[in-house]
């Protein structure tokens, strides 16, 4: 990741030609830095049902987001809303302990703004988890999958809007967003451990309504495997910054379409919950071995 240097600029500056965004972004990082000098080289976005994982890291300090200044809260039910800064064993951490979602009413700048801040603290790998809806063929509820691409053509792109030159080019190269190396790396990591891992395409909507079994057809008809509403974006915002991203899907129900009952958020959660200590274990043994490669 190119070197992003952080420094204070005179009002002057501030007004002249800085965006919004990219103001607000400085502003949360100088409010997280006046609190916390922690480090990190890792970023990890807990999807639903891993939120207790990070009580579980040698835990140097927490931050609520509500304690930085224009940060974005999260309004789901179970995302706790805060950093945690630590070490997964002696790897240098920030764990985002809930997201923010596009279907909350934010601005897609507002969701991937903690992606961004957490680049800017340092972290050089966003590793990125989800609970999603299955679409293919022999997947089952608890399966993991290796993303391996995404499709976000149906949530506006967060660099939509003037360019933020200070993180990255203003058209971006989007050939491999989920680096190879990574993926390698995780599913290795995946067969030492003795965890089936399947891979595939992650899809985003907009949520918060679940997909219809037409969307879903339509969707398998793209090339895509999972589908959620969240993680596209963010693993956009990263690359635009010179983050190395990868990610892994909890596959907590399968789709519309496919799924004989009805969807409900229980039951994802439920999922979720019942997978989430083989999970960990993954995400632990990966996060190691990234950092370590």
């Amino acid at each position: 990741m190119k070197s992003i240097t952080i420094q204070h600029k005179t009002e002057k500056k501030e007004k002249d030609g800085m965006s919004k965004e990219y103001d607000k972004l400085l502003r949360c990082y100088h409010s997280v830095r006046e609190k916390i000098s922690f480090e990190p080289q890792v970023a990890l976005i807990l999807g639903s049902g891993l939120g207790d994982y990070a009580e579980q890291i040698q835990v140097e300090a927490v931050l609520d987001y509500h304690d930085i200044e224009g940060f974005p809260v999260s309004t789901v039910l179970g995302h706790k809303g805060r950093f945690v800064f630590g070490y997964i064993q002696n790897v240098p951490v920030v764990i985002m302990q809930g997201r923010v979602h596009f279907y909350e009413g934010y601005d897609m700048h507002d969701v991937v703004l903690p992606t961004r801040l957490m680049g800017m603290l340092g972290a050089k790998v966003l590793f990125l988890t989800n609970a999603a809806g299955g679409m293919q063929k022999g997947m089952h509820a608890g399966d993991f999958m290796l993303i391996t691409g995404h499709i976000s053509s149906f949530v506006p792109s967060p660099l939509i809007g003037p360019n933020i030159e200070e993180l990255g080019t203003r058209f971006p190269d989007m050939s491999e967003v989920y680096k190879k190396d990574l993926q390698e790396i995780i599913r290795n990591t995946a067969i030492n451990c003795g965890i089936p891992l399947k891979e595939g395409v992650y899809v985003q909507t907009t949520g918060p309504n679940y997909e219809t079994p037409e969307e879903i057809r339509m969707y398998r008809s793209l090339g895509a495997d999972a589908v959620g509403m969240s993680t596209a974006c963010e693993a956009m915002a990263a690359n635009h910054m010179g983050m190395r991203v990868c990610g892994i899907s909890c596959i907590s129900n399968l789709a519309a379409g496919i799924s004989e009952n009805p969807l409900t958020h229980a039951e994802i959660q439920e999922t979720a919950d019942r997978v989430a200590p083989l999970f960990q274990q993954l995400i632990t043994a990966s996060i190691v071995n990234i950092a370590n490669q």
